[in-house]
């Protein structure tokens, strides 16, 4: 019987001469943005534009306070385990204020503060 399954199969160097391909591939690295005018690769300078780091304030900065920003960069100059625990001190605190303020809600309720109208 092992006889008759090599028989069946066709030979596999007959099959892998099929599938070699002779073509060459070039390996240079092609010009990602080549300097063309706008009209040959329309989009390219605006992508760029939208893409490219901006030196100017951004306007989120702009209501920001000296004490908030030297927060900012002590934030940015912290540890990832300094940031990790800052996070953990930030949701306990965000939690604490949680209970606090449903305490208080029920306080006002059972003092009837909040009346249907």
């Amino acid at each position: 019987m092992a006889a008759d399954e090599t028989t069946d199969q066709p030979d596999l160097s007959c099959v892998e001469e099929n599938l070699m391909s002779l073509e060459k591939l070039d390996r240079a690295s092609p010009d990602l943005w080549p300097e063309q005018t706008s009209n040959e690769v329309p989009g390219v300078h605006e992508f760029v534009a939208q893409n490219s780091p901006q030196t100017e304030p951004c306007s989120w900065t702009a209501s920001l306070t000296n004490d908030d920003m030297n927060h900012l960069h002590q934030l940015g100059n912290l540890s990832m385990t300094g940031l990790i625990s800052e996070v953990k001190r930030l949701h306990d605190l965000a939690y604490q204020l949680g209970l606090e303020e449903a305490k208080e809600m029920t306080r006002g309720k059972y003092l009837n503060i909040f009346k249907h109208k």
